[in-house]
């Protein structure tokens, strides 16, 4: 196991380190870094992060007591090893973990935005193995590379972790990587050590309304990343949301080469598109080449993710010929507006993660261009999140949907019943049915030749949380048995 000098861990970053590195502190051997008290080894840095529930100093006996050979703080306190005091100790975390570990993929992207991170991140490491690119991507549904497929749950992983992982993926031959930056991930300078070559804006909505306090303050963070991308870099942006300008203005007076994409695009002009069940054709314009393209994925968003994806891809080197012919090639994220199966009759079934307003609305309206009969859909809101939300989404499945089924998705610790209640409030054309399997099976059991059913709101997940225990349970999984019990 590899240990590293204070001093070059903390490196040049932080001018108020300078003076308290160069005594005896700076030239201690550091066995490793660590943020949680309980998981120090002996000869660790211990990072003291002010955490939502308890300061992280108070840890700092705790982890002198397993053998940490120094502590970094906001502020100096009084303990048995030596203690640091730095302004940021998230930021410094980051940055002692890159410099810790050492090797990353060489060329590194990140997207943020309220939707469509997870798919992008999985287009542009799609778009990347299509040129030829030994390629990878970190995100809510986990870490995807040549030699792994392995499904995890944090969309921006704690520093530490992060860069453990993509020292080991520049180990194993990857030289490109697709990462998620979620808002939190972002506040909490958890990618303040990974070298970006290019960074990517999807689009705002209402989301972790629990954790900013407006969205203004959201979007600060969002914008955040455009900060740690190396000045005179290409910032990919999409063009046709209401926030779009804001991220433009943001990227451009962070000194960027800003690059969009979209219907009012000027990178990769999207001039038209049609839908159809399975795919949708858009004619894409870049320069003055015009492609016309067969994407296999429905909805209107994942035209918009696949042109954000191509756009950092052919922003870190890939052409424009092979991005567009990679393109035709994309296979959905996990979750996201996947196909299940049909019943007999043809009815299609959906699985979609959308559980927040913006997501649900646009999963409702991508459908409807293809559906022929009534779009169906199956959801509820998770306990102990953003409130607000349960009423909005209430009034956009009514609006948008034929059947509106309301019920549970993770309660978590309040009370199932009055989630339901709350969205029902203004959801009249609702019925409900709390246990998640009977109402997917309900839902199944109703359609009709030319319908579509969406059941939202977990995607990917494999668990559902009711109090403090999590038990297994796949949206996947009862939408296929349903459809089974039907067929036989």
């Amino acid at each position: 196991m590899h240990s590293m000098k204070l001093r070059d861990l903390a490196g040049d970053q932080f001018p108020e380190l300078e003076a308290q590195l160069e005594g005896p502190a700076g030239l201690l051997d550091i066995s490793g870094l660590s943020s949680d008290s309980r998981k120090v080894a002996p000869g660790n840095a211990f990072v003291a992060v002010a955490g939502t529930k308890a300061d992280g100093a108070g840890f700092i006996a705790d982890a002198a007591g397993r053998g940490a050979a120094v502590a970094i703080a906001s502020q100096a306190v009084d303990a048995s090893i030596p203690v640091l005091a730095v302004g940021e100790p998230r930021r410094f975390l980051s940055i002692a973990a890159s410099r810790f570990y050492g090797r990353q993929p060489e060329t590194m992207v990140a997207v943020t935005g309220t939707a469509g991170k997870t798919s992008v991140a999985s287009f542009t490491r799609q778009i990347w193995a299509h040129a030829g690119h030994p390629a990878a991507m970190i995100g809510t549904t986990g870490v995807v590379s040549p030699t792994r497929n392995e499904y995890g749950a944090l969309t921006t992983p704690d520093p530490v972790s992060l860069h453990q992982l993509l020292a080991e993926l520049a180990g194993e031959g990857v030289t490109h990587a697709a990462m998620e930056a979620s808002s939190h991930g972002l506040d909490q300078c958890r990618l303040d050590g990974v070298k970006l070559a290019a960074a990517a804006f999807t689009n705002l909505g209402r989301d972790h309304m629990d954790y900013h306090p407006t969205v203004e303050s959201y979007m600060a963070a969002k914008m955040r990343l455009f900060q740690l991308l190396p000045k005179g870099s290409p910032a990919v942006i999409f063009a046709d949301d209401p926030w779009s300008a804001q991220a433009i203005k943001a990227a451009a007076d962070a000194g960027h080469d800003v690059r969009t994409v979209g219907r009012k695009g000027d990178y990769l002009t999207l001039k038209r598109v049609e839908h159809f069940r399975h795919k949708q054709t858009a004619e894409i314009h870049v320069g003055d080449e015009i492609f016309e393209v067969d994407i296999p994925l429905a909805g209107d968003f994942q035209v918009a993710n696949a042109l954000v994806a191509a756009g950092l891809a052919m922003s870190t080197g890939v052409s424009a010929k092979v991005a567009m012919a990679a393109l035709e090639k994309l296979v959905g994220a996990s979750g996201r507006l996947e196909l299940v199966g049909h019943t007999k009759d043809g009815a299609l079934a959906y699985v979609d993660y959308a559980h927040k307003p913006d997501a649900l609305e646009n999963v409702l309206n991508s459908v409807r261009p293809f559906t022929t009969g009534r779009v169906v859909v199956v959801f509820g809101c998770g306990g102990d999140r953003d409130r607000g939300k349960r009423l909005i989404m209430g009034e956009i499945a009514c609006r948008l949907a034929d059947v509106v089924i309301v019920t549970d998705d993770n309660p978590r610790s309040e009370e199932p019943a009055s989630i339901r209640a709350e969205i029902m409030a203004a959801a009249s054309c609702a019925s409900e049915i709390g246990d998640r399997a009977t109402a997917i099976r309900e839902a199944v059991g109703m359609l009709k030749s030319g319908d579509t059913l969406i059941v939202a709101g977990k995607g990917h997940e494999e668990g559902q949380t009711i109090g403090s225990v999590t038990l297994p349970f796949s949206d996947h999984a009862e939408v296929r048995k349903a459809l089974e019990e039907l067929k036989s």
